[in-house]
């Protein structure tokens, strides 16, 4: 017999043949102004996918609209086969969000907000395991007016992971908190990827997009300028190295010069006591070379390959923006 869904209702990814979130055009503009611009986007069960982009690119508006929480104007959405404008219940029974900024009643605590979430779910995650993953243990039965900045943000992505979903969308998930703490949170997200989680993750951070993304893609002025795996999107940037060392003597203006005219080198900065030279894959060979013949030692070499952090710079400085910060 066949079968017809109802419509607005999801029937998974999966049975419709495509990836578990899938994005074809989408557009939104506020008062005439496009803030996100035809954007295409996929995402497959099981990813942790960054969204980064430069403030304004349109990040937050274009995950409150796969979240549901902004209707689009234009374009095809679909999140585990839901679309978030027909069916936000049945969204909301597979997907979970924290948002950039979130606030709670003053007086409530992280126990009872925790319960309370829970009550919505049919299958939610343990409140102690929660507390205890995200170092509120301590902090179970204080009030959220009295938590510090990082405490807010850590029961904020709790409360986004307390009814298991299948999908989470987390936006700046570890601003404001230390290091130990963002490196805890990574690690319980990488855990919970592993058992199937898939996250759709907007940060600034590129170490964080580095360290925990599939694939990431780059957005500004609203569309989407790249998308690809960390290590591809670097090798966008160039083959460019970075060589920083101290020799045992300070350079003269010639020895600066013929370290410039050597084979695959482009640039050569000399500050203080440092030296940073740019060049191709054979650089470091060359310029230790050169440097030892002339009886100059290199002390504290250090060479540093093109990252994501290159290729995000290179993808997001249109001229606009330059005219802008100049």
């Amino acid at each position: 017999m066949a079968t017809r869904s109802m419509p607005g209702r999801g029937l998974g990814a999966e049975a419709e043949g495509m990836s578990l979130i899938h994005v074809s055009s989408l557009t939104k503009s506020y008062a005439g102004r496009t803030v996100v611009d035809h954007v295409d986007l996929d995402v497959d069960a099981g990813e942790i996918v960054g969204i980064l982009g430069p403030n304004g690119a349109g990040k937050s508006t274009l995950v409150e609209c796969l979240g549901g929480l902004r209707r689009r104007d234009s374009g095809e959405v679909r999140v585990d086969g839901f679309d978030p404008d027909q069916d936000p219940p049945g969204l909301r029974a597979i997907l979970g969000m924290q948002l950039q900024e979130a606030s709670l009643p003053r007086k409530t605590t992280p126990r009872e907000v925790l319960d309370l979430y829970r009550s919505f779910y049919a299958a939610p995650r343990d409140t102690d395991e929660l507390l205890d993953r995200f170092g509120l243990s301590a902090q179970a039965d204080r009030r959220f007016e009295v938590l510090s900045g990082g405490q807010q943000q850590r029961l904020s992505v709790a409360l986004a992971l307390v009814g298991n979903p299948r999908i989470a969308i987390l936006d700046e998930l570890t601003t404001g908190l230390d290091p130990a703490a963002r490196r805890e949170i990574w690690d319980f997200l990488a855990e919970l990827r592993r058992d199937g989680l898939t996250i759709v993750l907007v940060t600034h951070f590129m170490e964080e997009a580095q360290h925990l993304c599939d694939r990431v893609a780059i957005l500004d002025d609203g569309r989407v300028t790249a998308f690809g795996s960390p290590d591809a999107l670097a090798s966008t940037a160039g083959g460019l190295q970075r060589i920083r060392f101290s020799p045992s003597r300070p350079l003269r203006d010639e020895e600066t010069v013929a370290l410039l005219e050597l084979p695959d080198i482009s640039e050569v900065v000399v500050d203080g006591d440092r030296v940073s030279v740019t060049g191709g894959e054979d650089a470091v060979g060359a310029v230790v070379t050169h440097l030892v013949a002339r009886g100059i030692a290199v002390r504290g070499l250090r060479v540093e390959a093109p990252n994501l952090d290159d290729a995000y710079l290179s993808l997001t400085a249109s001229p606009a923006r330059t005219k802008e910060s100049s």
